[in-house]
């Protein structure tokens, strides 16, 4: 596998959205009840490598959708979301029908004890989709 090259595992024409690692799976769940109870159809891509990321992957997806969402389990402020959503609102600002979304953990210490809690799941990622679509 080259380094920053992303892969597009589900085509769509709704929303990108953007993961990585293990998170993968929790957004595929959220992307098939999107398209099964609202038939919304998601672009699903994941980074593999996060530095370099394929930001032409990720560009050109987001202007054929308009929408962005980016999910991982790291805290939300400093995370790669962060990079990703600004390099994406300076490239495709006038392509963008939503602000871009992003679902990630709280900014508190990774508790062990309360892991769901804290690793954004399918739920969180599919009300961020619909949130998005509907804005």
């Amino acid at each position: 596998m080259p380094l920053g090259q992303a892969r597009v595992v589900q085509q769509g024409t709704d929303i990108t959205v953007v993961g990585w690692g293990a998170q993968l799976h929790v957004l595929a769940e959220a992307c098939n009840k999107a398209k099964n109870d609202l038939g919304i159809s998601c672009e699903l891509i994941d980074l593999r490598t996060l530095y370099p990321w394929d930001t032409d992957t990720v560009l050109e997806s987001v202007r054929k959708t308009g929408r962005l969402l980016v999910s991982h389990e790291a805290p939300i402020s400093s995370g790669l979301g962060a990079e990703i959503a600004a390099t994406v609102q300076e490239r495709c600002f006038l392509h963008l029908e939503a602000p871009v979304h992003r679902v990630c953990g709280y900014d508190t210490p990774f508790p062990l004890a309360f892991e769901k809690l804290y690793v954004p799941d399918a739920l969180k990622n599919f009300e961020a989709i619909k949130s998005a679509v509907e804005y």
